[in-house]
């Protein structure tokens, strides 16, 4: 039991006898000065004095704070279990081993900490991890099989085992481990690289223990969580903690949508779930971010009502089958949302419509918003992305879109998804052209985009617009040497003079920033470019 110091006991009744005497006080002086207060009124003074030295109400709380997590981990910790994955090593250099980072793209934030994690197990000849948690097992001499270890949960008493895919990406076998230590092979039903998700299959005599999903759009910020799995190939492991918060993207897939958790994750965790006080799975435990191979309380899950149209999607047919749209897309950032005349930065930008595509048989057009999805709120990239890919191909829905000023909805009909649409290209474009114009516009250097520009900037005479020769040390714009302004505002530029005037017209109307179509190596992107401060 804590003992709170002496000076902390004693200050409680300390600041209650000060409080009594000053009331005391307080009293005796409106009595005998000039204010004569009646019996009513100073009962009332008295009550509300009362009423604010009381003790306020207790907060209502969303989920009450368990004494013990025991009975919740015994109710469903039969139901996790323990996978080990056998694949084929390829002889590779001994250099470059512990380089690739499965899971995650270069630059990502766990890049550098994975391929450190990966330097260091190889030095000392022990267990070598990877994204979110899973462990292999490699020499340094030669090399012919190498294992994984990772987590999972039965998701179904018939035997289907829900785990993250690059737990079992590449192996030749997969054994599933119960909590009562029994080893059975396990099939792959499915797998989806894009949520890094996969279901096993195992063959049992009798129905296994298995656990139910929860609806995650349910979960809040601040709600308790238990998470169970096979950290450090361990064996069943139980940590509990809070959902720290919603709807992180770490840049692992185009459909990112994390809970981010600091119940302590670590490596072997990966396909293990998270679960609510009422046992059921909220999410499933997929990455985490360490400076140092451990928990260091951020650890992001999958959320289950992503995860368990995925999942059934894989029982049924073993692949995953999204909608298309058929557009390139772009964040509204606060200079493109004053320049369309948006309240706040929200929405989807279109930045190109592929041809014969859903978006241009309904009319899309460069330059609108998406501002909402058969009836949801687009409030970013990744809602459109994923409203879009939960869509079944041949549903028609409804896109609401902001174009010229004015809002307008627009029915599309769905298609499948034969390959991943792209957000527009951050590319960059390097190059100069001839006839430079004297005088920037708005610190822009510009110049028409005539044949030798062409020759040297290795453009096609498809696109047609003036290029970018340089930027003045003061502009602060995403736009680069070498790319190709082909629209200001609604109107085509075939020349420096034609982006000058439509930057006037729009100072003189008042406009804080100007949309700008820019096309930069081959790919078009929208700008803003600010006008007033």
């Amino acid at each position: 039991m804590t003992t709170l110091p002496p000076a902390q006991t004693e200050r409680q009744p300390q600041n209650r006898t000060q409080r009594q005497g000053r009331l005391r006080r307080t009293v005796a002086a409106l009595l005998l000065g000039s204010t004569v207060l009646t019996a009513p009124a100073l009962a009332g003074w008295a009550a509300s004095q009362a009423q604010q030295n009381a003790t306020p109400p207790a907060v209502t709380m969303v989920q009450d704070a368990p004494g013990s997590f025991a009975d919740l981990a015994a109710k469903v910790s039969p139901a996790v279990v323990n996978i080990a994955a056998t694949q084929e090593a390829k002889a590779e250099p001994r250099a470059q081993r512990g380089q690739a980072v499965p899971g995650f793209p270069p630059g990502s934030p766990f890049e550098e900490f994975f391929r450190q994690f990966q330097d260091q197990m190889n030095r000392n000849g022990g267990p070598n991890g990877g994204p979110g948690g899973d462990q292999d097992d490699q020499d340094q001499g030669p090399r012919g099989k190498t294992g994984a270890l990772g987590s999972g949960f039965i998701i179904d008493p018939a035997g289907y085992v829900v785990t993250n895919n690059h737990v079992i990406d590449g192996a030749s076998e997969i054994t599933v481990t119960l909590q009562d230590g029994t080893a059975m092979p396990a099939k792959l039903i499915g797998r989806d690289a894009k949520t890094d998700l996969a279901l096993l299959k195992v063959k049992s005599d009798k129905p296994l223990p298995s656990v139910d999903w929860a609806d995650s759009d349910k979960t809040h910020v601040g709600d308790w969580v238990m998470a169970v799995g096979n950290p450090f190939g361990l064996g069943g492991t139980v940590t509990k903690g809070i959902v720290s918060a919603r709807g992180r993207d770490i840049h692992s897939g185009p459909y990112d949508d994390y809970f981010q958790l600091d119940a302590a994750i670590n490596r072997g965790n990966s396909g293990g779930p998270t679960f609510d006080l009422s046992g059921h799975v909220i999410g499933i435990n997929t990455a985490i971010y360490s400076p140092n191979g451990g928990s260091v309380g951020i650890g992001f899950a999958i959320p289950s009502n992503l995860a368990k149209e995925v999942v059934a999607q894989l029982k049924e047919s073993g692949k995953v089958e999204r909608g298309w749209l058929g557009v390139k897309i772009q964040e509204v950032t606060p200079d493109i949302a004053d320049s369309v005349g948006l309240p706040s930065a929200k929405g989807a930008l279109v930045a190109d419509v592929t041809a014969d595509s859903p978006a241009q048989r309904a009319g899309l057009h460069q330059g609108d918003v998406v501002l909402s999805y058969a009836g949801k709120p687009v409030n970013n990239l990744r809602d459109l992305t994923r409203n879009v890919a939960e869509t079944k191909a041949g549903d028609s829905i409804d896109l609401k879109i902001l174009r010229d000023g004015r809002e307008k909805t627009v029915p599309v009909r769905i298609d499948r998804l034969s390959e991943q649409p792209q957000v527009a290209s951050a590319d960059t474009g390097n190059g100069s052209a001839e006839h430079e114009e004297v005088a920037p516009v708005k610190g822009l250097k510009l110049a028409p985009l005539d044949r030798a520009a062409r020759k040297r900037l290795g453009i096609g005479e498809d696109v047609q617009g003036v290029v970018v020769t340089g930027l003045s040390s003061s502009v602060d714009v995403p736009i680069r040497p070498g790319d190709v302004i082909e629209r200001v505002g609604d109107t085509e530029v075939k020349s420096p003079a034609d982006v000058r005037h439509q930057v006037t017209e729009a100072e003189k109307a008042g406009q804080k920033a100007l949309l700008m179509l820019i096309n930069r190596q081959g790919n078009e992107s929208f700008v803003a470019l600010k006008l007033k401060a």
